[in-house]
């Protein structure tokens, strides 16, 4: 009964957002995204926008489930290994709102963003332990992105910008992970592709209140997203890396698919193979499939 309502309250959320139409699911570039097509100020401000992709995962299969999460901070490894299930539930909520526009006037724009996304796994099949739920992860943003216009092999510049990112999964030690981060953005399209490229540099803490140092030598130090759409079917590739060789030469890669079932809802399939699927995995190496639901995709 527990699961059963849990599941409708998910939904309900789920459903409630999208009959709301609190998403403006139909944009389909990255152009509309960011609200950067001529005649400017488009969008209201304070009203909520697609960010990153909206999905439910209702089996997500991991080859390598981390029972014992360790860091190099000795008071965030586990002492106890966690009797886990290979197979939970994944979902991932994300939306941006626009709060000033036109920052250097209407011709060159320039705009302020915050934006939030949160994702979980839940051991929702793990009824030993009274499904809980294993890991969620935490990211307010806030970003300035500003109109570019270039072009570069055959992909139209459509902004560049800046991002100040917080990312926590919100627990205690010695489970608790956490990280700052300034993020870079720059944003090309073409047709029906769309590619973000995000480098980034971590804010350096005091070693000792560090929950997981080194992260950018297992999560990545940049990421290169790619994204092609063509009719009722998406397909993204999604890959990160330490920008290091030897040892530190590490990183993941995540494909994602999606087609289209009835309006805005898609049949989504995830695949994940590398470091950092969640922070509290921020330096385990495991291979992830699954499948489900998705509301809002990358285009």
């Amino acid at each position: 009964m527990k699961l059963k309502l849990s599941l409708l309250f998910l939904f309900g959320i789920v459903s409630f957002s999208h009959s709301q139409n609190k998403f403006d699911t139909e944009t389909i570039s990255l152009s509309e995204r960011w609200d950067l097509i001529k005649p400017s100020n488009k969008k209201q401000l304070f009203k909520f926008e697609p960010y990153k992709p909206v999905y439910i995962l209702f089996a997500n299969y991991t080859s390598n489930i981390n029972q014992q999460p360790t860091s190099e901070n000795p008071n965030n490894t586990v002492p106890i290994p966690l009797e886990l299930n290979q197979v939970e539930l994944k979902f991932q909520l994300s939306f941006k709102t626009k709060v000033l526009q036109n920052i250097f006037g209407e011709k060159t724009g320039g705009a302020i963003w915050l934006a939030y996304t949160q994702s979980s796994r839940w051991q929702v099949y793990n009824d030993v332990h009274s499904r809980p739920f294993r890991e969620t992860n935490y990211e307010p943003e806030v970003l300035f992105i500003l109109p570019t216009k270039y072009n570069l092999f055959g992909l139209r510049g459509v902004y560049s910008g800046v991002g100040l990112t917080h990312q926590s999964n919100g627990r205690a030690n010695p489970l608790s992970r956490s990280w700052n981060r300034l993020i870079f953005h720059v944003g090309l399209e073409a047709n029906e592709w769309s590619v973000i490229f995000r480098p980034w540099i971590r804010i350096s803490e005091d070693l000792a209140k560090d929950d997981n140092p080194n992260i950018e030598n297992y999560v990545g130090r940049a990421e290169l997203l790619v994204a092609y759409k063509h009719k009722k079917h998406q397909v993204s590739f999604k890959g990160r890396h330490s920008l290091n060789g030897g040892a530190n030469n590490r990183g993941s890669v995540q494909f994602d698919y999606a087609a289209q079932l009835y309006n805005n809802l898609k049949i989504y399939t995830q695949f994940f193979h590398g470091y950092g699927e969640s922070l509290i995995d921020f330096n385990h190496k495991q291979t992830t499939i699954g499948i489900g639901l998705s509301l809002v995709n990358w285009m």
